[in-house]
């Protein structure tokens, strides 16, 4: 995926700022894409020129104007036809993987270290996945009909939800192999 398309879709969710688009970017985008604020930056400026987006002045008081960004129609054209190519299913590469694997190769608990401070960074990663649902989804609409844009981007996030639980659980599962080393099995 490109960053113009994870931006598209930003921009379309609600039209903002390169500073607005990098706090989404930290705070939601960012379960799934990772940009910085360069990047973000440098791209908008590119997609300009290429007419996918409009920008607009805001005036701001006691402050420099900010400038606006909205998707035009060969914006749309782009992520709608982007939409439709075919991707191929990602597949899973981890460093830490093949370092247990190779791990047999040399001592296998001076690995436990490493694998813990993964754990805790998937720990981590999690609670903010947790505390962004409680935040942004807290509870059904009152008429029980989610809305498509909400309802999607509620599945993005429990994706993610589920992929750092597998992984806490995986690396307890590595972290449990490699105790028995230490014990001596």
């Amino acid at each position: 995926m490109a960053l113009e398309h994870a931006i598209l879709v930003s921009l379309l969710e609600k039209p903002g700022s390169g500073y607005e688009l990098a706090r989404r970017f930290e705070r939601s985008i960012g379960y799934f894409w990772t940009a910085t604020h360069q990047q973000i930056y440098r791209v908008l400026k590119r997609m300009g020129s290429d007419g996918w987006i409009d920008v607009r002045d805001v005036p701001q008081q006691g402050r420099p104007d900010k400038k606006e960004y909205s998707v035009a129609g060969p914006g749309r054209d782009a992520l709608r036809a982007w939409l439709q190519e075919r991707t191929e299913p990602e597949s899973v590469r981890h460093d830490l993987a093949v370092k247990v694997r190779g791990a047999a190769f040399g001592d296998p608990t001076a690995l436990i270290g490493e694998v813990e401070r993964h754990r805790k960074a998937h720990e981590d990663r999690l609670a903010r996945y947790l505390a962004g649902r409680a935040r942004d989804f807290p509870l059904p609409s009152a008429d029980g009909a989610p809305d498509a844009e909400h309802e999607l981007q509620h599945v993005v996030l429990r994706g993610g939800i589920a992929y750092e639980r597998m992984m806490i659980a995986w690396l307890d599962d590595v972290l449990v192999t490699l105790a028995g080393f230490a014990a001596g099995r």
